[in-house]
């Protein structure tokens, strides 16, 4: 059985820092493109940052240079790593896995507030 559990969320001040993990199984990790993504009420979820199967990775512009995501293959594992966050940052973070097929976990809430 396919299965992406996110964690690692929660209540943060802004200028705090968060990592999400995303534990994946039933599938051999190292063969997919992995992806975080963020939603809002009311809006679209959006990217935020892939890495590939070739360690090559992406970032949105709004997050670069203050998020970080990795990978670990060996234990079936993917991280973001949030520093700098602001309110604006304030989603459900989704980890996504992608390659013939698609897989998306359920999502951890992240909130950034004061």
């Amino acid at each position: 059985q396919v299965q992406l559990v996110e964690s690692g969320g929660g209540l943060v001040q802004p200028g705090g820092s968060l990592r999400l993990s995303c534990a994946a199984s039933g599938f051999t990790l190292r063969n997919y493109h992995m992806s975080w993504y963020r939603q809002t009420p009311g809006k679209e979820r959006e990217l935020v940052a892939s890495i590939f199967t070739t360690n090559g990775d992406y970032y949105a512009d709004s997050v670069k240079g203050r998020f970080t995501i990795s990978r670990d293959n060996g234990k079936n594992m993917v991280y973001l790593q949030m520093n700098g966050l602001k309110p604006e940052d304030t989603a459900v973070y989704f980890c996504k896995a992608t390659a013939i097929q698609t897989y998306w976990g359920q999502g951890t809430q992240v909130t950034v507030s004061s």
